[in-house]
């Protein structure tokens, strides 16, 4: 999968933030980290959870311009919502690739950009 970042949310939450967006930005990469290891945890013992966990990856992922990592985790909600438990464990190591690849393309952007 090519990890495609979206320049005009970053941009926009940039705007929107001012000289907090470096701050919450940082955040919400760790937050990143953190969803996904939820998801991953939880797929195979409490799938409301999970779902939970891809819903909320799937919103900061795509508030922040990572739409690559949002529609994995887009794709694991909506298979958890349809009982399709196998295809959302499938995704699961596409999803964590994801958030490695998206946290490197926003970092280098954040350095790049100040």
């Amino acid at each position: 999968m090519d990890t495609r970042i979206d320049e005009t949310c970053l941009e926009n939450m940039q705007s929107l933030l001012g000289e907090q967006f470096n701050d919450t930005l940082e955040f919400c990469l760790s937050e990143f980290d953190r969803l996904a290891n939820d998801v991953k945890a939880t797929i195979d013992n409490d799938l409301e959870a999970a779902t939970r966990n891809a819903h909320s990856l799937k919103s900061n992922a795509a508030q922040f311009g990572a739409m690559s990592l949002a529609d994995v985790a887009r794709s694991i909600e909506m298979a958890l919502i349809e009982n399709n438990t196998e295809h959302a464990k499938s995704q699961v190591s596409v999803l964590c690739d994801e958030v490695v690849s998206s946290k490197a393309l926003l970092q280098h952007w954040l350095t790049s950009s100040v």
